[in-house]
């Protein structure tokens, strides 16, 4: 898929006050500083699309990215952080909760993980929390400017062994690096097969909707 643009809609301190959802979405959502903005700056090729700050719990708005038109990165507040009060944190987790279930056309959560650092429980808990609600999500591993590295090799294994305490099978991931070229082309085309998934079903469903009489044709 060619990004040909890329545009900041805006952000939004309530899901009620967000975009109407007419296009599909793919949220990001990770502890704070994993690299939320640098991806998506990274997968639409604009350096400057999305804030990008060394400061952790920078974001805590929904942001808005419209993407050719056609569809949406959200990029989600980070959980994880430390330096807020409690009930910070939980009206942050409240809004990522409401957005997450109540979102008709977000087909994806991206859930990011920092690739240099051992599992973290925070990550496992959240993860747990979408296989709980069946919620659709992939792992990102970010930073991992040697995805062929010892080093990213062992985390990567080792995140997949701490699932497997509550799951019966792994998810996709992608490797990713804001600093090199990786990942991005697998991930651009997964975006491109699941939209066309998405916008062929809602096409079936308007025909089927538009000649009911024909639902039992043999």
């Amino acid at each position: 898929m060619l990004i040909k643009t890329a545009e900041y809609i805006g952000s939004y301190p309530k899901v009620s006050l967000c975009p109407p959802a007419q296009m599909p979405e793919f949220a990001f959502i990770g502890r704070s500083n994993v690299g939320k903005s640098s991806l998506i700056n990274h997968l639409t090729g604009r350096k400057k699309l999305s804030k990008v700050s060394v400061t952790p719990g920078k974001t805590r708005t929904i942001n808005f990215f419209e993407i050719n038109n056609y569809f949406h990165f959200v990029d989600l507040p980070g959980y994880g952080y430390a330096k807020i009060s409690k009930g910070q944190r939980d009206e942050w987790i409240k809004m990522i909760h409401q957005y997450i279930l109540n979102r008709e056309q977000l087909l994806y959560v991206c859930q990011l993980i920092d690739s240099r650092v051992p599992p973290q429980k925070a990550d496992i808990e959240f993860i747990n929390w979408m296989g709980e609600n069946e919620v659709p999500f992939v792992l990102v591993f970010t930073k991992a400017d040697k995805p062929g590295s010892p080093e990213t090799q062992l985390n990567v294994r080792n995140f997949g062994k701490e699932m497997l305490k509550y799951w019966d099978a792994l998810p996709g991931y992608f490797l990713t690096s804001s600093r090199k070229n990786a990942g991005v082309e697998k991930m651009m085309k997964f975006f491109e097969m699941t939209i066309e998934e998405y916008y062929t079903d809602k096409k079936e469903k308007r025909d089927v909707e538009s000649n009911p009489e024909n639902d039992n044709e043999i």
